[in-house]
């Protein structure tokens, strides 16, 4: 391996193992309200990623951005935007509430939620064996709801707001630094009005010289460092290979929620875990299997 490609890869394992151990930051956060932590998250994320855009000289780029406010790419920023937002939320939410191993779920399937996102809005088609995996994770979410009387909504939540969340950054074809600054800066207002209301109140978290504090103005510096690394990672290696690296931050996810702490892993999820595994591995392997040159043919 070239050491290009070597600092590539370093770089997008340490992204991906930097968004595995996000529940070990939220967990120390577990005294405050989701809300309030996500309001924060998204004024020093704006704050943070406006800094770096303008270090990186891209300035311009941002606000370019925004005259194109009445643009139709515009408007899939502003998607973006909502939908990064109810991400940040429900996973916030999910890993204080004791359900580290449904994100860990979520982010699993994502890769084959985003390729059914492709075949119906990008008119993609998938060959035997991505719709051979798409079938055994659709087993998978069955089993749980089957065995525990309930969709899995967190996971399938953060499956398709991720999915969905990465169609509408591709409809806006922006720089990813450029695209998450100009998406904070819309929400930022949001979250200055909210965590105002909550301070008018009492009832915010005023801050302090406490560790509850810098960890809520550290949230912008967490978000964009891992984003820094993966763009690093995406410009040098091979996408087949950034594929297979993402599989690190759930897998992650998954050992931190069963070992660390200590959330139940019936036979219902090894089944439904099992299923999954297997889809991700055929899916990841379904370039290279038999198969791939007949339906290239047939598109």
């Amino acid at each position: 391996m070239r050491a290009e490609q070597r600092n590539g890869l370093l770089s997008a394992v340490f992204a991906f193992t930097i968004w595995g151990l996000f529940p070990v930051y939220w967990k120390l956060l577990g005294a405050v309200p989701a809300g309030e932590i996500l309001a924060h998250r998204i004024l020093w994320s704006f704050v943070f990623m406006r800094l770096l855009v303008a270090a990186m000289g891209m300035s311009d780029g941002f606000r370019s951005g925004l005259c194109k406010f009445r643009e139709k790419k515009f408007l899939f920023v502003a998607a973006a935007a909502v939908l990064i937002s109810a991400n940040w939320f429900i996973f916030i939410w999910a890993v204080n509430k004791g359900r580290v191993l449904e994100t860990s779920l979520g982010y699993y399937i994502n890769p084959l939620v985003s390729v059914l996102l492709g075949v119906v809005f990008l008119r993609e088609r998938m060959n035997f064996w991505q719709k051979l995996a798409v079938a055994l994770a659709v087993l998978g979410v069955g089993n749980l709801t089957a065995r525990f009387g309930a969709v899995p909504w967190i996971s399938l939540s953060l499956a398709f707001s991720m999915g969905l969340y990465g169609l509408c950054k591709k409809k806006a074809g922006m720089n990813a630094f450029i695209s998450i600054t100009l998406e904070t800066f819309l929400l930022a207002p949001l979250a200055v009005i909210y965590l105002g209301g909550l301070y008018y109140r009492g009832e915010g978290f005023l801050p302090d010289l406490s560790l509850t504090t810098l960890l809520l103005l550290s949230g912008g510096a967490v978000t964009a460092i891992p984003l820094i690394l993966f763009a690093n990672g995406a410009n040098k290696l091979p996408l087949s290979t950034l594929g297979l690296t993402q599989y690190v931050c759930p897998t992650i996810t998954f050992f931190l929620g069963v070992s660390l702490y200590g959330e139940p892993f019936t036979d219902a999820h090894l089944v439904s875990f099992a299923l999954i595994w297997l889809a991700l591995a055929v899916f990841s392997l379904s370039g290279r299997l038999p198969g791939r040159e007949r339906v290239r043919g047939t598109a």
